[in-house]
């Protein structure tokens, strides 16, 4: 029992590397100023980065997965892109210092070292931020219902959130009946417009942006999608339900999107989904989604388990 424990977590563990290495990878192109078409080789970048082979070609694959690089057979690898505009606007080396000291605080509260009321002195001598920029940081978490304001105005302290492993399987086990039966709800129509929407952003999830965006605008993508599904329901009760997941999930999701490398699956079911509903085949559509929330839960509680 204990060896398949160890084994388990190594095999989680490997991936979180693929990430990072990626996110390196593009910063030297980027550095270099590489052009659209541009042969992209292991050992080049292996040879600039200072680690083996191994690490690069896993990020290499994962970024032609993600359309940042083609992969050609037995010529390699070559950029798809000018490397002047993938940038990464939360992982850079000029992060802004509100949004870093935002996502320091969601992992001090997920990770169970920032607990009890504070004070926005408090933050600000804890992350290293003037009284404006602490006020900032804490009126975009307001506005995201993540903390609010003691009774009486003194302090503040952070909404109920999921902060556990337990708490976020639970989410995904709710939403597996809310989400498909809302596919099932006599009132449903498809949306045409936001179809389209929702289907262009997918699919630009899968040319770059599952490792470009920030973490809260790709958690915004992915979220908004699902809001979107059962809102065509026309059940608003399902709607506020899924929405309300949405804002409690939000923080510990915040922390499972610092390895990416899973995302591109996850945008090819939605694009999946999206071609079942549209077919009208909304009974296929539902059980697809079914095993889609399933299939991410037993990821993303695997991951937090391991983490944990």
């Amino acid at each position: 029992m204990p060896t398949h424990h160890v084994k388990s977590a190594g095999a989680m563990s490997r991936p979180n590397l693929t990430t990072p290495m990626a996110t390196r990878l593009v910063d030297l192109m980027r550095r270099r100023g590489l052009e659209e078409g541009a042969h992209v080789t292991e050992q080049w970048a292996a040879d600039e980065l200072d680690v083996s082979r191994t690490p690069v070609r896993k990020a290499m694959l994962f970024l032609a997965e993600v359309g940042i690089l083609d992969r050609v057979p037995n010529r390699g690898f070559f950029l798809a892109r000018d490397a002047g505009t993938l940038s990464r606007p939360d992982l850079g080396e000029g992060e802004d210092v509100e949004q870093a000291a935002y996502f320091e605080i969601a992992d001090d509260y997920v990770g169970g070292r920032f607990t009890g009321s504070f004070t926005a002195a408090d933050i600000s001598r804890r992350y290293r931020l003037t009284p404006r920029q602490a006020d900032r940081v804490l009126s975009r978490m307001e506005g995201e219902d993540l903390v609010r304001r003691r009774t009486g105005g003194r302090g503040w302290e952070f909404q109920h959130v999921m902060a556990t492993v337990d708490a976020h399987d639970q989410s995904y086990r709710f939403r597996m009946i809310i989400e498909p039966a809302a596919l099932l709800e006599p009132g449903f129509t498809v949306d045409a417009e936001a179809f389209a929407h929702h289907r262009q952003q997918q699919e630009a999830l899968l040319h770059g942006d599952i490792l470009l965006l920030p973490r809260a605008e790709l958690f915004q993508v992915n979220a908004s999608f699902h809001e979107m599904l059962v809102g065509c329901s026309g059940n608003q009760f399902l709607f506020d339900a899924v929405r309300r997941q949405n804002r409690l999930r939000r923080l510990i999701e915040y922390r499972h999107q610092l390895d990416r490398s899973r995302l591109a699956g996850q945008a090819r079911e939605h694009l999946r989904l999206l071609d079942l509903v549209e077919s009208g085949d909304l009974k296929e559509a539902s059980a697809f989604l079914s095993a889609h929330l399933d299939k991410v839960r037993s990821i993303k509680t695997g991951i937090a388990g391991g983490k944990g």
